[in-house]
């Protein structure tokens, strides 16, 4: 079991030792100390250094799997503490007292740490199972876990992604006809009030950054903040609050940019896990929301947004794949060998690449030329498109696809086809797990065909060329 585990998840510990040690507690790994033996050790005393070196120290989790890092390395150490040289184990444990504290203060007002039922649950059930059973994060999780039960019996992953689902929904709106004028201020006031003006407990992150959630366990992102930049900007542009908003946000996003270029997740060189390097889906999204807002900010704010542009796309350069696809970071595709899903990554690189300059930028046109072509080469007889060549279509994927290249100039009658024909003309929206948390937990998320298909029939009635026909095909018009 132990070897199977760590097999699956590799270098990245996130979930991989918090399955261990469930096994431990439930017997499935032998003996008491043997079994926590198979548990591989996580330095939890790393939380009584300052924030500021954790991009030295090369965290064995996440870095927003801080709680587990504490809780479970605790747990690991209680049950099997090292057999050698006793004043390590006298160190460690007199860090426990800090790190306990640390953990305590990293939790937010609704109990559920990152208001994920998966993190909330191992962090819950290390404590318990290591003598912490009265730990004062206890009682607030058990409640956040008993209060986020479904009526069916089962868990969402996260309570709700109510930021990302707002932004995708706006966004995909402003594509297809835009958001009706009457409800535009309400959502607009609501997203606004989402973006953090404080420093972030958990990471440590500047004001100006938006998360996935309206609640209190969320953490700003660079995923979120370009959604929401973009789509503030169709809601109120122009106007002076909403200017300043834009300002912090796009400002946060300019300070998280990493030495390649790229754009992490949450905070700037804090690990070797993929995780928390550059992503090269986040590094588009985050073009995007450079470029819609570039000319409403100030001078010297835009020399820097130049500056971040230049270095984003020459980072998109160097990830480009010699087939002409992008990988992403946050979605994935269960039919795919490795299970990344560069039908999304490289969708979401061609939008942004579309809405860059190709004269300012003429690198921008190689890429758009060997993205699309990669696009096209993996679409499949029927029209549709999966994660990869050979793969099942989705209406996500497809809808994705359809979108990128409309975006870059060419329309595909068979997509539009086989996603009316997969929607029942747009009245059904079947969901597939396209998405995954880290460390490969699947998901699927209700809003995304919705959404997606939304934007791509937008786009594609702007397109201007259709594809060529398949070889014994009816022919595209």
């Amino acid at each position: 079991i132990a070897e199977k585990v760590k097999a699956r998840y590799g270098k990245d510990r996130t979930f991989s030792v918090p399955i261990l040690m469930l096994c431990a507690i439930c017997g499935r790994l032998g003996e008491e100390r043997a079994a926590w033996r198979r548990v591989l050790p996580l330095p939890f005393e790393v939380a009584a250094i300052p924030r500021r070196f954790f991009g030295a120290i090369r965290l064995p989790v996440v870095s927003y799997a801080l709680p587990a890092l504490i809780a479970i390395g605790y747990a690991r150490f209680f049950h099997a503490p090292p057999r050698w040289f006793p004043p390590l184990r006298w160190l460690r444990r007199l860090c426990w007292n800090k790190a306990s504290k640390m953990l305590a203060a990293v939790q937010p007002d609704t109990g559920g740490f990152l208001e994920a039922t998966p993190l909330t649950s191992f962090v819950t059930m290390a404590l318990g199972s290591s003598g912490q059973g009265d730990h004062p994060v206890v009682p607030p999780a058990l409640e956040f876990l008993q209060r986020s039960v479904r009526a069916d019996g089962s868990w969402p992953i996260d309570t709700n992604l109510a930021t990302w689902a707002t932004t995708l929904a706006i966004k995909s709106l402003a594509v297809g006809g835009g958001v009706p004028e009457g409800g535009r201020e309400p959502i607009l006031k609501w997203l606004m009030d989402q973006q953090y003006q404080e420093i972030h407990p958990f990471t440590d992150a500047r004001p100006g950054g938006w998360a996935w959630t309206d609640l209190s366990g969320g953490v700003p992102d660079a995923d979120d903040t370009p959604g929401a930049l973009l789509a503030i900007h169709h809601l109120g542009a122009g106007r002076d609050e909403v200017r300043r908003a834009a300002a912090a946000g796009v400002n946060w996003l300019l300070d998280l940019q990493n030495r390649d270029g790229g754009i992490p997740t949450f905070c700037r060189g804090w690990g070797a896990l993929p995780f928390d390097r550059s992503s090269q889906d986040l590094t588009a999204h985050t073009i995007r929301a450079w470029l819609v807002w570039r000319e409403e900010m100030p001078a010297k704010m835009r020399r820097r947004i130049d500056s971040g542009l230049r270095r984003a796309l020459r980072y998109l350069e160097q990830c480009q794949d010699a087939d002409g696809a992008w990988t992403p970071l946050w979605f994935g595709n269960q039919h795919v060998e490795g299970e990344l899903n560069r039908t999304y990554a490289t969708a979401k690189v061609l939008l942004a690449l579309a809405e860059v300059d190709g004269r300012e930028f003429p690198s921008v046109r190689p890429m758009i030329a060997d993205g699309k072509r990669w696009l096209l080469a993996i679409q499949r007889g029927d029209g549709g498109w999966g994660g990869g060549a050979g793969c099942p279509a989705s209406i996500e994927e497809t809808a994705l696809a359809i979108s990128a290249l409309a975006a870059t100039g060419t329309r595909s009658e068979r997509g539009v086809r086989w996603l009316l024909d997969a929607t029942d003309q747009g009245k059904r929206f079947p969901a597939s797990p396209i998405g995954f948390y880290f460390a490969k937990l699947w998901y699927f998320e209700k809003i995304y065909p919705q959404v997606w298909v939304v934007d791509a029939l937008g786009r594609a009635l702007g397109g201007r060329e259709w594809e060529s026909p398949p070889p014994g095909g009816d022919g595209d018009g």
